[in-house]
């Protein structure tokens, strides 16, 4: 994420937003990693609205005017850690070359959201959850597109068709993510993986 603040102070971003070209340096990350962690740690205790930005600095052991050169308040800190995580999961597979068909690591997702169910439940009672589907809708959209354009599988659909799809499979990730979590997590992991990918390869074939 990039250190300029946002000129606005919203978790609403435009549909075409996307990843910054730079890779902040190791001291920013510290920093951006221990504000995020006391964050997502304090909400987890409290409702998120009883959550200050002094209650982050004191947990974080960062200072205000540190805070402020990187966010204008918490909820760009939220964003900012939303987008981080998407970022990383979303393009997992590409960046490591797994060599499979899959197209998102469901099962890695799942997992740990799965663990982190309270947090889930946090950005839900908050309102915040639909901001975090949102975000996911984009960056699994963009993530998938290149894992199907990798394949080397889909060449004869045109760039659009492709995109199009690619946005119809996140959402229908995000759809089987919804429904798992909201029934109890029954089914593992893995076999949600495997559910999603058979959905994946019939519907394209």
């Amino acid at each position: 994420m990039s250190g300029n603040p946002r000129t606005k102070s919203t978790l609403h971003p435009p549909p075409t937003r996307t990843a910054p070209l730079h890779k902040p340096d190791a001291r920013v990350q510290r920093t951006r990693a221990q504000l995020g962690n006391a964050l997502l740690t304090l909400i987890v205790e409290k409702p998120i609205k009883e959550v200050t930005v002094q209650d982050v600095l004191d947990r974080s052991g960062v200072g205000r005017s540190t805070f402020y050169l990187h966010y204008r308040d918490k909820d760009d800190l939220l964003l900012s850690q939303l987008e981080m995580f998407l970022e990383t999961v979303s393009t997992s597979l590409s960046v490591k070359h797994e060599r499979s068909h899959r197209v998102v690591p469901v099962a890695e997702l799942f997992a740990h959201i799965g663990n982190q169910n309270k947090l889930y439940r946090v950005l839900s009672d908050s309102g915040h959850l639909k901001d975090f589907f949102d975000l996911a809708q984009g960056y699994f959209a963009r993530g998938i597109e290149r894992r199907l354009a990798e394949s080397g599988r889909l060449g004869h659909l045109s760039p659009r068709e492709l995109s199009a799809r690619a946005s119809a499979l996140s959402g229908s990730m995000l759809s089987l993510l919804r429904w798992w979590l909201d029934r109890g997590e029954k089914e593992s992991p893995q076999e949600m993986d495997s559910m999603f990918h058979r959905l994946v390869w019939t519907g394209l074939q």
